[in-house]
């Protein structure tokens, strides 16, 4: 498997796993995405925010400074929040995030299903949220783009786990053809 049908694949993963934690945390209400439950950006809500910040922040990176075709959008373009701090609040209405949070994992899909192994051989140059300049392979940037997600989807499984919501399973492994597998 190539590198770009690897990432391909985690971007299908991460638009699937981030429906199934919507939907179970939307079962708790407003309230109860909102509510302190100790982690270490408080409540499921904040946490949930925290990952996309992570997301639009690398994003921005990568439309800054590496030439993909197609390019990444819609970092930047009306309509999005400016990233800056990694415990920024960008939406504090449960259901807004949402739509967002839908939306961005569409772009972050369509942009990976554009990348050639070519787009993946660069080094990109950038600077971290304290302005430390910085520079790494680009490939293993979008590991860590997608690695990043995976930890904290973690944390707020474990908090819906707690509150007594049932994610269901989220194993990448369902999202891996089997084709030993008999026909639904």
């Amino acid at each position: 498997m190539s590198r770009v049908s690897q990432f391909r694949l985690q971007a299908q993963y991460n638009r699937w796993f981030n429906r199934k934690l919507y939907e179970a945390a939307a079962r708790l209400g407003p309230e109860g995405v909102a509510l302190d439950r100790g982690a270490f950006f408080g409540s499921i809500l904040h946490t949930l925010n925290h990952i996309m910040v992570g997301d639009l922040i690398w994003l921005r990176r990568f439309a800054a400074e590496h030439p993909t075709r197609p390019p990444v959008v819609p970092v930047g373009a009306e309509g999005w929040p400016d990233a800056e701090r990694l415990n920024q609040v960008l939406y504090t209405d449960f259901e807004a995030l949402r739509a967002k949070r839908d939306q961005l994992d569409a772009v972050i899909e369509d942009w990976i299903g554009g990348l050639s192994e070519a787009d993946l051989d660069i080094d990109l140059e950038y600077r971290n949220t304290q302005g430390v300049a910085a520079r790494r392979p680009f490939d293993l940037l979008l590991a860590h783009l997608f690695n990043h997600q995976t930890h904290h989807r973690g944390q707020v499984t474990t908090l819906l786990t707690q509150a007594g919501q049932d994610v269901g399973p989220t194993d990448m492994l369902l999202l891996i053809p089997n084709p030993l597998a008999a026909p639904a």
